[in-house]
């Protein structure tokens, strides 16, 4: 049975195409269609299996290739034919080798990104990486892909990044991803970034700082300073209390959620004093409890500001612009607290969830499900709030240093202050 080809759009769509509506080969021959490169998919029965898989392209032509392949082997898993073998084959034979541009290539990659439906903010990663590329290949006057194969480029496009140790190291990722992306589909012959090594420590856990006890008395305090804070943009005005800000702090302290998941909290998660979440890496329902305080806090901020109490009645719904306009109000409250040991940022106070439950004896199994994440990484992260790692320390510690034979025991010297 042959196979039927669909391209499925985005919501990132370069073209301006709905999100998740599909389009045809047919569609886009029409001189009104606007052109994109979000991936398409092949869909039929092989060996009495109905599926939809993403053939990993962008163009028709590969498309089918790739489509023709499953065919012939009759299986959705067998051995498959590189991408594009069968066309740079052809173009081989007669003498050709595939010209693909920088702006190509780079726009292919983002949407293969875009398909794989990843977070907002981690496309933004690779929306800023691939800018910064094409600034690079700008100042050395490149246009085609194979003008990037040079190493000595890559060597110094490396050297011109100002990142953290561990920021490089992801991003020297993302650069090996790139050429890896563009090598498989047979753009350049091999990648030119797979010899560059990440500084040393990219690879060492980062250390986690959640707030004290201290620091957070002394922002509930600040808040409290602020009073009443009136705005006003364009034609729309209105106002927010510090209050407004000790409840959204307390919300994040008690649940352990992304600035941009508290910002957009719906009153619609709470059952009474419990709070449904559904956890992003996990994709688990989970509920957590949330104190009396915080609840009437909660349904007393609703009852002014609606279902969603943290959102700007009639301002956008958009969850990264709704993190940044509280980005800014915990801006406010973080400057008058002072002088700070260790800069404030909102995911601290995830850490500070995490803390608070390590500290009081929740298992860092139960406290990995709490926040959807593994309990390796609790271990690797949070390792020195686990209290039954500092025991064990302290037994492995006492069993190795004491001595079977004690030291000669010290001596006063005659004449000297004090005693040892």
């Amino acid at each position: 049975m042959r196979l039927n080809l669909q391209r499925r759009h985005s919501e990132r769509c370069a073209g301006g195409h709905p999100a998740y509506s599909r389009s045809y080969e047919s569609d886009e021959r029409r001189r009104a269609c606007k052109q994109c490169f979000c991936p398409i998919y092949a869909g039929g029965t092989l060996s009495g299996v109905f599926r939809r898989k993403n053939t990993e392209c962008n163009d028709w032509e590969e498309a089918r290739i790739v489509a023709d392949t499953w065919e012939r082997t009759g299986s959705w898993n067998g051995e498959l034919v590189p991408v594009a073998a069968a066309k740079l084959e052809q173009h081989q034979s007669e003498g050709a080798h595939p010209k693909i541009t920088i702006q190509f290539a780079t726009d292919a990659y983002l949407s293969n990104r875009a398909g794989r439906e990843i977070k907002q903010s981690t496309y933004k990663k690779y929306k800023t990486f691939v800018k910064q590329l094409r600034d690079f290949a700008d100042t050395k006057g490149y246009v085609m892909m194979e003008q990037l194969q040079q190493i000595t480029d890559m060597d110094e496009f490396y050297a011109r990044w100002k990142d953290g140790v561990r920021a490089k190291g992801k991003k020297l990722e993302r650069l090996n991803g790139f050429f890896n992306f563009c090598v498989k589909r047979k753009w350049i012959l091999e990648n030119p970034a797979q010899h560059l090594e990440p500084p040393v420590g990219a690879g060492s856990a980062a250390n986690k700082t959640p707030f004290t006890d201290a620091e957070i008395q002394a922002m509930y305090a600040a808040s409290r300073k602020l009073g009443i804070v009136k705005w006003k943009s364009g034609a729309r005005e209105g106002e927010w209390s510090g209050e407004e800000v000790v409840t959204f702090m307390m919300l994040e302290i008690y649940t352990g959620l992304r600035i941009g998941d508290a910002g957009s909290f719906d009153m619609d998660r709470l059952k009474g004093n419990e709070c449904f979440l559904q956890m992003h890496k996990t994709d688990k329902p989970l509920f957590t409890w949330l104190p009396d305080e915080l609840i009437h806090r909660l349904w007393e901020l609703a009852e002014q500001r609606g279902a969603r109490p943290f959102m700007t009645p009639g301002g956008s719904t958009r969850m990264e612009t709704v993190a940044d306009l509280w980005r800014r109000k915990l801006n406010k409250v973080w400057a008058l607290c002072g002088k700070w040991e260790e800069r404030p940022h909102p995911h601290r106070f995830r850490h500070t969830f995490v803390r608070i439950l390590l500290q009081n004896g929740v298992s860092p199994a139960d406290v990995a499900e709490l926040i959807g994440d593994t309990e390796e990484m609790v271990r690797k992260h949070y390792a020195r709030w686990v209290p039954e790692r500092q025991e064990r320390l302290t037994r492995i510690l006492q069993q190795a240093l004491t001595a079977k034979v004690a030291p000669p025991r010290l001596v006063s010297i005659a004449g000297k202050r004090g005693r040892p």
